[in-house]
């Protein structure tokens, strides 16, 4: 019997990128059904009306968090293998992304190889880390907790800092988030008293340090 068709959809806001990704697939055996979204509108449209073998998912979608995002799809199918590729580094967002319910975290600066790896992993059923994250998180195990100060953060807070970290006033970030300025003023003061920063500036300074901001 002829094997059926992967299922895989592409959520990710840049053409080139959804492009570069459908690339690489063509050149792996069997036939493959691709889907793209560039919104997060537009990903729970096409969850919610299609079955998907696999979706890959940038965190960064402009108008809200990849995070939040992730949380939707797995409450609207919970057994969707769901991969994160995004440029924010490990250190910062995969145990973010595992909590809400990824299957697998890769950088987009990893190679082709371990975009397959990952894919191949996480449609049979498993976790895909890359082997320098898994070390970290083994070290990690026998040491006493001390987190950076944005880990006390929410997701969303944490996507507030890292809008203002990229230079986005209070009105642009409640535009791109679909938010009152004043819950985003909410947030920004709740950001700063949890970090015990005073200003912008100094988020600003602590998103790009931390490499929060892309």
């Amino acid at each position: 019997m002829k094997p059926r068709p992967w299922r895989v959809l592409i959520i990710d806001d840049h053409e080139v990128v959804r492009d570069g990704i459908k690339n690489i697939l063509d050149d792996t055996p069997g036939e493959i059904t691709f889907g793209a979204a560039s919104t997060p509108l537009e990903a729970t449209r096409l969850v919610e009306s299609q079955p998907w073998d696999i979706a890959i998912l940038d965190l960064s979608l402009g108008q809200r968090s990849g995070l939040e995002l992730l949380k939707d799809l797995k409450a609207i199918r919970p057994q969707l293998p769901v991969l994160v590729l995004t440029m924010h580094s490990e250190e910062q967002y995969a145990r973010r992304a595992f909590k809400a319910g990824a299957a697998g975290y890769v950088t987009k600066c990893g190679s082709r190889a371990e975009l397959l790896k990952a894919i191949n992993k996480t449609m049979a059923g498993g976790r895909y880390v890359s082997p320098e994250l898994a070390e970290k998180l083994a070290a990690d195990l026998g040491k006493p907790f001390d987190g950076a100060p944005h880990e006390a953060l929410s997701d969303r807070e944490l996507e507030v800092l890292r809008l203002i970290g990229s230079g986005k006033t209070l009105s642009e970030i409640a535009s791109l988030l679909s938010l009152s300025d004043k819950t985003i003023s909410t947030y920004r003061a709740r950001i700063l008293q949890k970090m015990s920063m005073k200003n912008n500036s100094e988020l600003t300074l602590y998103a790009i340090r931390s490499k929060i901001v892309d």
